[in-house]
This record gives C-alpha cells, sequence and structure tokens, in this order.
C-alpha cells in the first residue's frame, strides 16, 4: 500500500463576481506555480461591501499536494 505525504498552504483569491469564482482564481493561480494539488478547503469568506451590495469576494482556501 502506498503512502502519501501531503504538504498544505493557505493562500486567498478573490472575484466581484461570486465565491466559486474566488476559489477557481485562487487555484488556478497556485497551479501554476505548485505540482500535485489534490484537495481543497475553503477557510475563510470575507466580502467588500459598496453602497449596500457586495462589490467583492475574498475566499481563503488550504491547498494539500503530495510530495514528490
Amino acid at each position: 500500500m502506498q503512502q502519501h505525504v501531503y504538504k498544505s498552504v493557505e493562500i486567498t483569491g478573490s472575484s466581484d463576481k461570486s465565491v466559486e469564482e474566488a476559489v477557481q482564481a485562487a487555484i488556478s493561480r497556485a497551479s501554476e506555480t505548485l505540482h500535485n494539488l489534490r484537495w481543497f478547503e475553503v477557510t475563510d469568506v470575507r466580502g467588500q461591501i459598496d453602497e449596500g451590495q457586495v462589490n467583492y469576494w475574498q475566499v481563503t482556501v488550504k491547498l494539500g499536494l503530495t510530495l514528490d
């Protein structure tokens, strides 16, 4: 049985459209420099309000990757 060892990193993505788009932005950007990404966990969601409306989303995600 193969055992895996994981490293986790925490990053924050943002979007003016949605929480999901903020998560996608974070993972997409991270995948440019991090390899073997396996899982993510949303750890925090924040937003900016402008004139009584949600103007911007920030989502902090913990990413898990397997070590080479």
